[in-house]
C-alpha cells in the first residue's frame, strides 16, 4: 500500500450493531484483513463537536466546537489543513457541516455543494445538505473524486445510519438494516479502493439510543467502531478501548505527515513502524 488513506466515516453507528449487522466488515476481520477496535466517543456525543474531534484531535472544551448550532469555522489544524501543508492532496464527500467547519461558513446550497480551490483546506468537495441522501450517492461522489483527483487524503462521511436512528431508534430492523446495507456497499467498493493503494479507516462518531437520539455518557452513544486496513496495523480482533482522540493521529501516521502540535501521541494496539 501507499501512503494514501481514505478515511470513512459512518455517523450515528453503534459498535454492537457494526459487530453483529456487518458481516463484509467482520469477514475481513476473521480473515486477518483488517483490525478491528472499540472506540469510546468523546463527550457531547454530538455530531459536529465529534467531526471536529475526529478531524483535529481535540477536545471540545478546547476547540470551542460544543453543539450542532456552532455554526463557524474551525480554529483548530484539522487533517485537511495538515495534508495541504504537506503538499499533499485532499478530498472529501461530505455533509454540509464540514464545509462549514474547514472551508465556509454558512454554507450556501446553491454554490456550496461542489467545491474546487486547491488553495482552500478543503481542495476537492462534494457536499451534501439533507440527512436522507443515499450513501449508495454518497459512495459514488467519493469514488469520483478519487478517480478523478487521486487524493492523497480522501474524507468520506455517510449519513444515512444516523438518519434511520433517529426516526426509528437503534433498536430497530430500520437502523439494523441500514449498517447492512452500508456494509453491502463497503463491500462493492472496497475492493477497488484497496487495489487503487488506499489504506482504509472506518469509523463513526457516537452511536444511537433506543430513544433515537445521542448526546450524552452512556455506552450506546459513546461506543463505536474502528476497522484500519493497513500495512502499517497488524490485523487482529483487539478488546482494548481506543479512545476518540487517537483517530485524527492516526490518520497522519498512516499519511506519513507528522501530526499537529495538539494532538496526542498515538495509542493503539497493532501499530507498526511508530
Amino acid at each position: 500500500m501507499s501512503n494514501k488513506l481514505a478515511f470513512i466515516m459512518l455517523d450515528g453507528l453503534q459498535y454492537k450493531t457494526a459487530v453483529e449487522q456487518m458481516g463484509y466488515l467482520g469477514h475481513l476481520v476473521e480473515q486477518k484483513k483488517a483490525a478491528r477496535y472499540l472506540v469510546k466517543s468523546e463527550v457531547p456525543s454530538m455530531s459536529r463537536p465529534l467531526y471536529e474531534v475526529l478531524l483535529t484531535g481535540t477536545l471540545p472544551h478546547k476547540n470551542g466546537i460544543l453543539t450542532n448550532q456552532t455554526v463557524r469555522l474551525s480554529k483548530e489544524e484539522s487533517l485537511f489543513h495538515l495534508t495541504k501543508k504537506n503538499g499533499l492532496t485532499n478530498a472529501t464527500a461530505s455533509y454540509y457541516w464540514v464545509s462549514e467547519l474547514y472551508n465556509k461558513a454558512p454554507f450556501v446550497q446553491l454554490t456550496d455543494r461542489f467545491q474546487n480551490d486547491e488553495n482552500r483546506t478543503i481542495q476537492h468537495g462534494i457536499f451534501y445538505s439533507e440527512d436522507h441522501y443515499p450513501d449508495s450517492h454518497l459512495f459514488a461522489d467519493a469514488h469520483y473524486l478519487m478517480e478523478t483527483y487521486q487524493p492523497d487524503f480522501l474524507y468520506v462521511h455517510s449519513m444515512n445510519i444516523d438518519d434511520t436512528g433517529h426516526k426509528y431508534t437503534a433498536d430497530s430492523k430500520e437502523y439494523r438494516g441500514s449498517a447492512i446495507r452500508a456494509d453491502i456497499i463497503l463491500a462493492n467498493i472496497l475492493p477497488q479502493w484497496i487495489e487503487n493503494g488506499y489504506q482504509i479507516i472506518i469509523t463513526a462518531d457516537h452511536g444511537m439510543n433506543d430513544d433515537g437520539d445521542h448526546g450524552g455518557t452512556l455506552n450506546d452513544v459513546r461506543d463505536v467502531p474502528l476497522l484500519v486496513i493497513s500495512d502499517k496495523v497488524r490485523p487482529d480482533d483487539y478488546d482494548q478501548v481506543v479512545r476518540q482522540l487517537n483517530l485524527a493521529p492516526l490518520a497522519c501516521h498512516l499519511l506519513g505527515i507528522s501530526p499537529s502540535k495538539e494532538m496526542i501521541k498515538v495509542e493503539l494496539p497493532g501499530l507498526l513502524n511508530q
